[in-house]
């Protein structure tokens, strides 16, 4: 009962961080001043994009959880899986989204590594 609880809490974590990622997009390409139209839509498709991704693992995990249950092999590769792009994605933002002084892109390595070591512990409890 405890791990399922905890890969549900992990799971609508990541989805509401992206969540919370895309919504902002508008100020945040805003926030890099005069640029040109071509670095204005690939900042946004990227701040986009990895919004979406983090929605995606996310939901994911939760219907596989929901349908295929937390024990099946399809969900113990789905996991793992979410959980090696989580940590992927922590040392990626690490190196160069937490280096800036914007404090949501501080913490983001972070919550992408709670939200795997959620599922960590979801798998092995």
């Amino acid at each position: 009962m405890l791990s399922v609880v905890l890969l549900y809490l992990g799971s609508i974590s990541i989805t509401l961080w992206g969540i919370a990622h895309i919504i902002p997009t508008k100020s945040i390409v805003r926030g890099f001043g005069e640029i040109s139209l071509d670095n204005r839509r690939i900042i946004t498709m990227d701040w986009i994009a990895e919004g979406l991704t983090l929605c995606f693992i996310g939901l994911l995990v939760f219907f596989v959880t929901l349908l295929a249950g937390p024990a099946s092999c399809a969900s113990i590769i789905v996991y793992w899986a979410c959980i090696i792009i989580l940590v992927i994605l922590a040392v990626l933002s690490f190196f160069t989204g937490a280096r800036t002084s914007i404090i949501p892109m501080k913490i983001c390595p972070f919550v992408k590594l709670g939200v795997a070591l959620l599922l960590f512990l979801g798998i092995v409890l």
